[in-house]
């Protein structure tokens, strides 16, 4: 049964494959979410204070995606781009820790040329705050998340007619209708089963004119490898075989595209405080060979394992990827954006026992220098984070799944200003990043990383109404937030919590609007939505 409160179909709706009736949904609403990410939170917000009724279904268990699930130091760029209800919700968060009388606040760190104001704002966080704050937003705006709706990942999953969706079909049969869809996961699932065209990977750079998109081996200078360190089995003998986790192939063509993303990882929520520390746990299929690389680096006298460990309150951390072998699974979740959900889950747990198996290396095996086992043992999980998934977090990072392509693509050119972006629905500004997408040899014979690119666009940028939108011909009522129209490396710089939040309160006024006049998503008038955006406290242009 679902977890929310049913409401009344108002007809029965045909699916286009078939010419008779098909069962009645089992709730209807007139804009329908799939998605329980920041995106999906504040454009459930924003449709829901405009007086409509909403269905916010969330594929899994839980809310707030990567913002509950260990991402607690905020990737926020220039503080002032950030408006609506992403800045409210850097509001709550400090509003939190002051009612609690909590002092133990890192400070984020500074990035040169950029504003970083407080303005009643903190931007670091323990996950289980910003779950709480989510829960009490949506709690006071009376929208009752649908949980475990997992929307069938084939065209099934999604009916149509007319060129409009009418509804979404999980796995297990259960249905929603609605007037209006916005697809807020990370992956874009229902834009695709919608049959929205979509791109996986890098495009090449001539494809837009960009620079820093396609293969970048010479490009690709931070999280590598700064010692020489041997790929193969036996030192010096490439005969003998590669070591676990590198590609055989060589540099390739710089520019060119291919269907390779950026590297997964689960953010981890780590302290070395005992009264909650949480011991690593060995991985059921723990294999030390898969870590021969990392432990060859550690014999060249490399020692910076712990420089992203970041401190966010009571002691814990944001733990992200650093340096040429880390937390990042390079090249091993290729298949995860289109894949079926068995597939899935083999991805992801073959990325929980790499993350698993490195920890307890690091902090046991021998093979590794006493000092960097030293310095690692007072580390743990946090005890009270994550208590229904053995402290770890229950999402894993999609820094890259599918990206929707429609008449408009934001690219590298809008995001340096080197073209003008229309219609803006929120600002961006941080790095254009890409983790690395494959480890391979060098031409010197030597392990080398590739993907890894982290160039400023040189200041904020806007983010265009027309990238939410797919093509016409193709969905007429649908708004993608977070899996929205941009190249690669443009993605690597909108794809940052603060901005799904911002585009996904945009797209919920844009739904708004577009139910009151009754027309297509492509045909809001942007005068129109300017005003309520501004209204709404949205930066949509230069902040002064």
């Amino acid at each position: 049964m679902f977890r929310a409160a049913k409401l009344l179909c108002a007809a029965l709706l045909t699916p286009a494959s078939a010419g008779h009736a098909g069962p009645a949904p089992d709730l209807r609403a007139q804009v329908v979410i799939y998605g329980c990410t920041p995106a999906g939170i504040t454009a459930a917000m924003a449709v829901k204070r405009r007086g409509h009724d909403v269905v916010l279904a969330c594929r899994d268990g839980w809310i707030g995606g990567m913002s509950t699930n260990g991402l607690g130091y905020a990737d926020a760029g220039d503080h002032k781009a950030i408006g609506g209800l992403a800045l409210q919700f850097y509001r709550d968060v400090k509003s939190y820790y002051a009612e609690r009388h909590i002092t133990d606040i890192p400070a984020p760190q500074r990035h040169p040329g950029i504003s970083n104001e407080d303005r009643d704002t903190q931007w670091v966080f323990e996950p289980h705050v910003a779950e709480a704050i989510y829960r009490n937003w949506l709690t006071r705006n009376g929208v009752v998340p649908v949980y475990d709706f997992k929307l069938r990942i084939d065209r099934s999953g999604v009916v149509s007619r007319g060129g409009k969706i009418r509804e979404m079909v999980a796995k297990d049969g259960r249905r929603i209708a609605g007037d209006l869809f916005i697809d807020a996961s990370y992956e874009g699932d229902l834009m695709a089963m919608a049959g929205v065209s979509f791109t996986i990977g890098r495009e090449a750079n001539a494809q837009y004119g960009e620079t820093l998109n396609g293969n970048q081996p010479r490009n690709s200078v931070s999280h590598n490898f700064t010692r020489d360190v041997d790929p193969y089995v036996v030192p010096g003998k490439p005969e003998s075989g590669l070591l676990p986790r590198i590609e055989p192939g060589p540099a390739g063509v710089e520019g060119a595209g291919d269907k390779r993303i950026q590297a997964y990882t689960y953010r981890l929520c780590m302290t070395k405080r005992p009264d909650i520390r949480a011991p690593f746990v060995k991985p059921a299929h723990y294999d030390p060979r898969q870590y021969e690389l990392l432990a060859r680096y550690y014999d060249t006298g490399w020692r910076d394992p712990f420089t992203k460990y970041d401190a966010i309150p009571n002691g814990k951390t944001d733990t992200n990827n650093f340096g040429g072998f880390s937390f990042d699974n390079i090249g091993m979740n290729y298949g995860y954006p289109t894949g079926s959900y068995a597939e899935r889950e083999r991805i992801l747990a073959e990325h929980r026992d790499y993350q698993q198996g490195l920890l307890w290396f690091v902090q046991n095996d021998p093979r590794v220098p006493a000092d960097v086992r030293a310095a690692m043992a007072p580390w743990g999980l946090c005890g009270d984070e994550f208590r229904d998934n053995a402290h770890w977090p229950r999402e894993i990072y999609v820094r890259e799944g599918r990206r929707m392509v429609s008449d408009f693509v934001m690219t590298e050119k809008h995001l340096r200003g080197q073209v003008p972006t229309p219609q803006s629905v929120g600002l961006g500004s941080y790095n254009m990043d890409s983790h690395n997408v494959r480890r391979y040899v060098d031409a010197r014979g030597l392990a080398r990383n590739e993907g890894n690119i982290e160039v400023s666009p040189g200041g904020v940028y806007e983010i265009s109404y027309q990238s939410l939108l797919p093509r016409r011909g193709e969905a007429r009522n649908l708004l993608v937030p977070a899996a929205i129209s941009a190249s690669h490396i443009a993605y690597g710089s909108i794809r940052m919590e603060p901005v799904f939040m911002i585009l996904g309160e945009s797209a919920g006024i844009a739904a708004s609007l577009s139910l009151r006049s009754q027309g297509d998503v492509q045909d809001v008038p942007y005068d129109a939505l300017e005003r309520e955006l501004v209204a709404a406290g949205q930066v949509l242009h230069q902040p002064k």
